[in-house]
């Protein structure tokens, strides 16, 4: 029984907060975490009781192979793509942090551009060395397909990079 592995905790978090409850559709979970072993197998066990609806919630993580150093907020991954989250998802949080950039918070527009430039960051990953666009197999999810329909042509390296920059230069500005 192989579970999809969760990088870094920073990852983990993001997935939970894409994958609402399923009884009400929300994210407000105080998630306990802790390593089990499932049928042999490790896991990152999340665990939590919906704030909105009092349901038990619980997702199982497989573990990196090796683990991924914080390098900074936020730490999505090392150098390998996402199993969690696939191109697609990745862009859809990208476009709603850096839609979201408080005017008069400059910490916390850091912290929201740092986050958008770390999702089109995970993107690239994406794209196998020698490409010039994230493949279709990068895309599993539905929000994910519905986002590359939208315009397929974000999902190219040359413009990724340049929305990436473009976003660490202005995280930069409110440093």
């Amino acid at each position: 029984m192989a579970f999809a592995v969760a990088r870094t905790r920073d990852e983990a978090h993001l997935y939970l907060d894409l994958h609402p409850c399923k009884q009400c559709g929300s994210v407000e979970t105080e998630w306990g975490r802790g390593l089990v072993n499932v049928e042999g197998e490790l896991a990152d066990r999340y665990a939590g009781t919906c704030d909105g609806c009092g349901a038990e919630r619980e997702f199982l993580f497989g573990l990196p192979e090796r683990p991924v150093m914080p390098a900074g907020y936020p730490t999505f991954g090392g150098k390998e793509s996402s199993q969690l989250i696939d191109a697609g998802e990745w862009m859809w949080v990208a476009d709603l942090t850096a839609g979201n950039v408080p005017v008069a918070d400059r910490a916390e527009a850091h912290r929201v551009l740092s986050v958008a430039a770390a999702a089109v960051e995970e993107i690239v990953k994406f794209i196998p060395p020698g490409q010039e666009e994230v493949p279709d197999d990068g895309f599993w999810s539905e929000r994910g397909r519905t986002v590359r329909a939208a315009e397929p042509g974000r999902f190219q390296l040359d413009r990724l990079l340049v929305v990436r920059d473009t976003y660490r230069d202005l995280a930069a500005q409110h440093a």
